[in-house]
């Protein structure tokens, strides 16, 4: 039945995809959808140029094989052009919170003991790990990662 429905809609069934895809791009993140809408609607376009002219090269076949190698092309030359136009981050450490702690200072919350104790930085209580300190020591962060901030004395 849908065949059918595409069949009967011929060329312009390309150019309700594209539609469709162009739509999809604005419901979905990233910028995918956009360049194989863009196929599509070229693909509609050429087969309607081509329908009155009884172009019989241009059959279903040569229309998705042109959609399969138009999408991948402009999606290329598309991801090309949007890094070209990134511009650096005026905040480059903004979801890197550890990256962000670097070099902080803060007074033990909890003993280290045995290479693991607990610090205080802001409102969060972090797992920090160093060499055994008591409680109420004057620490300075010095690495770490997502779990565990890696910390010196002061």
């Amino acid at each position: 039945m849908i065949i059918e429905w595409i069949g009967a809609l011929g060329a312009w069934s390309w150019v309700i995809l594209g539609l469709v895809m162009l739509v999809l791009e604005l419901l979905a993140p990233g910028v995918f959808f956009m360049w194989m809408g863009a196929a599509a609607l070229i693909v509609g376009g050429a087969s309607l140029a081509f329908a009155g002219n009884g172009a019989e090269a241009w059959g279903w076949q040569a229309q998705v094989l042109t959609f399969l190698v138009l999408s991948v092309i402009l999606a290329y030359a598309g991801r090309s052009w949007l890094a070209r136009r990134e511009k650096p981050s005026d905040e480059p450490m903004l979801n890197n919170r550890v990256a962000q702690l670097i070099g902080r200072t803060a007074t033990l919350e909890q003993p280290i003991t045995n290479g693991v104790g607990h610090v205080r930085l802001g409102d969060t209580l972090w797992r920090v790990q160093g060499p055994d300190l008591p409680a109420g020591t004057t620490v300075r962060v010095s690495g770490g990662n997502s779990d565990r901030l890696e910390i010196e004395r002061a």
